[in-house]
């Protein structure tokens, strides 16, 4: 199950985003303040983590530069009325977001760029499980090919093979 969190201290915010991402099937949890968002970062693995910008006890940039250390994969997006350029620089340079969305927001827009987010954070877990699968598959192949040299060097040529035109492996002594 997918999950996103929602930061906020304005409660109308965070109902009427609840209301329109429940349709999409995901699990949304709601925090009106940073120290309870905290909580949730302990207790959950999120996909996508929505802050406001500008909140009472922290400002959201500060709170997803937290919630990246916590959590590197999630996705983070701030949402915010303050649009100008240097806030968004510094939400983009310091805690990597992903999106900047604007309050009052488009609701198309909200939950296009968190379906996006989504589908970038499966890849990176996918990505992810791939590179594991692959190192796990060269450390196999390192420890068959010491074996084998192992094996070489205590009885040498027994790992050559010989076969016939056809390719039938030949057993005996064979010159060429």
């Amino acid at each position: 199950m997918i999950k996103i969190q929602l930061v906020d201290d304005e409660p109308n915010i965070l109902s009427a985003l609840r209301r329109l991402l429940k349709p999409q099937g995901w699990e949304v949890h709601t925090y009106n303040t940073v120290e309870s968002a905290l909580g949730g970062l302990l207790e959950h693995d999120y996909a996508v983590i929505v802050s406001d910008y500008q909140m009472p006890s922290a400002d959201g940039v500060t709170y997803l530069q937290f919630a990246k250390q916590r959590q590197p994969d999630a996705m983070r997006l701030v949402l915010s009325a303050h649009g100008d350029r240097s806030s968004m620089i510094k939400a983009i340079n310091q805690a990597e977001v992903y999106r900047f969305l604007s309050k009052p927001w488009d609701d198309y827009e909200v939950v296009a760029s968190i379906q996006s987010a989504i589908d970038l954070y499966r890849l990176k877990l996918e990505n992810r499980q791939l590179r594991e699968e692959v190192d796990t598959q060269k450390a196999m192949l390192r420890a068959r090919e010491q074996e084998l040299l192992r094996l070489e060097t205590e009885n040498p040529g027994i790992t050559r093979v010989h076969r016939d035109t056809d390719g039938s492996v030949l057993i005996g002594d064979h010159d060429g």
